[in-house]
């Protein structure tokens, strides 16, 4: 019985003694743990730079698979820790352009503004990591330099020091940066990496101006817009800077509270805010044209638009604001020469030996035709589509920019002067014939804005020059024929101090040849179809010097 219980004892004892010993699948659990440690902190130093990591990775992964010989792991990380120092100089380079760095923080971009302020005039903008050298402060302003501009940004959108620095890394890419070796002078921005045609010119970009490089190849650089030259950029590791304005969005932001007509053909300007029909008319806004709103009334706008401060209807179908009204703007802003001086030449070529065509008048805008074999000191514009054998398409019209007598620039069409004629006025004494020209005028008038259209005899859908004149003067019973040459030769000569409204003035081409005609209104104004870029429009009836004026009435 002893004997028995001595060995239970032994037993028990063994069993506590192998129970103590660790499990085995403890073991592994402590092995899997440390594997897994092991990952992540791998992970974590391959993935701290995505390109390299992921590089390395790849790497290794494909020489297993393939049998490769696989690289030296040392070799690997040397390689990406080169890369990394690399990385970190270029950010240093291009953060250490800045003695004094801003960085804007901000979901799309800020104006850059002339004085501290909202009103301040908007010179360009920075976007959202746009770097910048702070100059100081005034109140809630921040005074910055960037991209070549100098001005005023809000302060709660700006970073700086160390924040700004910490922050920089993220948004240092590489730029190119536009070099032009002549003040003023565009980089032409192009579809295709090909300078031997201007038909893939999509744009233009100055002097100064930043923009990502997406690739490079045989001289050309890819921005997100087109190719650009590399004879005229500088590529390097940069933060995004200032911009200036595009030329259409200089010509919108001239107005704080942009106003735009919708109509088609004109909208009336009226001396007070009533319909008085036409007796409180004193100018109209054609279509897409703008203007300022000075005040909102119960049903009106009172507008400043060109040389007229009158009133317009606020009714939504005829006008558009805010945004509507940015939007049309910019998709009908275009590039006119802007006449400052009295009197300009307009020749047959570019040079001041050549023939002087006709003359051209202060005030009047005319479309920019781009044409690269124009020489510099000149522009070719689009004086009008003549109404000849050609097509209707006009002949060389150049004028010279070397005396500063003419600014090129995007604009926005405004209101045009303009007075109805009252019947019983003008008409050889007679208040039957002026009865008559008035309602001429007034029936003409109410086409502008149409389309122009060579050999188009139709009001509404388009006409050329003497189709106008032929189709406005049949609803009056006066026959014409359709070409301004023969129109010319009927009727009676008039002076221009004895003109009425009503009567047709003539002009010529450079061969003397008379090749537009146009409807006198009145006012010192006549009304034509233009040309294909302008179509029917209101123009002073000296626009160019006419050489014939003729009475088809009396």
């Amino acid at each position: 019985m002893l004997e028995h219980k001595d060995y239970l004892s032994s037993l028990n004892k063994a069993r506590r003694k192998r129970s103590q010993k660790p499990d085995p699948r403890l073991w592994i659990l402590i092995l899997a743990a440390v594997l897994a440690v092991g990952a992540i902190i791998f992970a974590v130093k391959y993935m701290k730079k995505p390109e390299a990591g992921e590089m390395a990775a790849r790497s290794v992964g494909e020489q297993l698979q393939t049998g490769e010989p696989q690289t030296d792991p040392a070799a690997a990380v040397a390689a990406e820790s080169d890369e990394e120092t690399q990385w970190e100089q270029q950010v240093e380079e291009a953060v250490g352009r800045f003695a004094n760095l801003g960085l804007i923080q901000v979901s799309g971009y800020v104006n850059i503004r002339e004085t501290p302020g909202t009103d301040g005039t908007v010179l360009g903008t920075i976007a959202d990591g746009g770097g910048c050298e702070v100059l100081g402060t005034e109140g809630e302003w921040t005074k910055i330099q960037s991209g070549g501009l100098e001005g005023y940004v809000s302060s709660q959108y700006l970073v700086t020091g160390q924040e700004a620095k910490n922050l920089a890394e993220k948004y240092v890419k590489l730029r190119a940066v536009i070099t032009m070796e002549t003040e003023g002078e565009k980089l032409r921005v192009r579809e295709t990496p090909d300078d031997s045609t201007s038909d893939n010119v999509i744009g233009a970009v100055s002097d100064g101006e930043s923009f990502e490089v997406l690739s490079q190849e045989d001289g050309w650089i890819q921005i997100k817009d087109g190719y650009i030259s590399d004879q005229f950029a500088q590529v390097s590791y940069a933060l995004e800077e200032g911009r200036k304005l595009d030329e259409k969005t200089k010509a919108i932001n001239q107005y704080e509270n942009l106003v735009m007509s919708k109509v088609n053909g004109y909208l009336n300007v009226r001396s007070s805010p009533e319909d008085k029909g036409n007796a409180n008319i004193i100018g109209k806004m054609t279509s897409k044209a703008g203007g300022e709103i000075l005040e909102t009334l119960d049903g009106w706008y009172k507008v400043k638009s060109g040389p007229i401060v009158g009133y317009i209807s606020s009714d939504p179908q005829y006008t558009a604001t805010g945004r509507e009204a940015k939007d049309i703007a910019l998709q009908t802003a275009s590039l006119k020469a802007v006449i400052s001086t009295d009197v300009l030449n307009v020749r047959t070529e570019p040079s001041t030996d050549a023939k002087i065509w006709t003359q051209i008048v202060k005030d009047e805008k005319y479309p920019v035709i781009d044409d690269p074999e124009t020489p510099d000191g000149w522009l070719k514009i689009d004086l009008d589509s003549v109404d000849e054998e050609d097509g209707g398409v006009s002949d060389g019209a150049y004028i010279s920019t070397r005396d500063n007598n003419v600014e090129v620039r995007y604009v926005i069409n405004e209101a045009i002067k303009f007075k109805p004629a009252e019947s019983g006025s003008g008409g050889s004494g007679s208040s039957g014939s002026g009865s008559r020209r008035s309602q001429i005028v007034n029936y003409a008038i109410q086409f502008v804005g149409n389309p122009y259209v060579w050999g188009g005899t139709s009001l509404t859908n388009g006409v050329d020059c003497s189709g106008f004149t032929m189709k406005v003067m049949q609803k009056f019973g006066v026959s014409l024929p359709h070409y301004s040459g023969s129109q010319a030769k009927m009727g009676k000569k008039v002076t221009s101090g004895n003109m009425k409204p009503g009567d047709l003035i003539f002009y010529a081409g450079s061969n003397g040849r008379i090749n537009h005609v146009a409807l006198y209104i009145g006012n010192g104004q006549v009304v034509h179809a233009a040309s294909r870029r302008s179509g029917i429009k209101i123009s002073t009836w000296n626009y160019r010097s006419p050489v014939a004026i003729r009475n088809m009435l009396d």
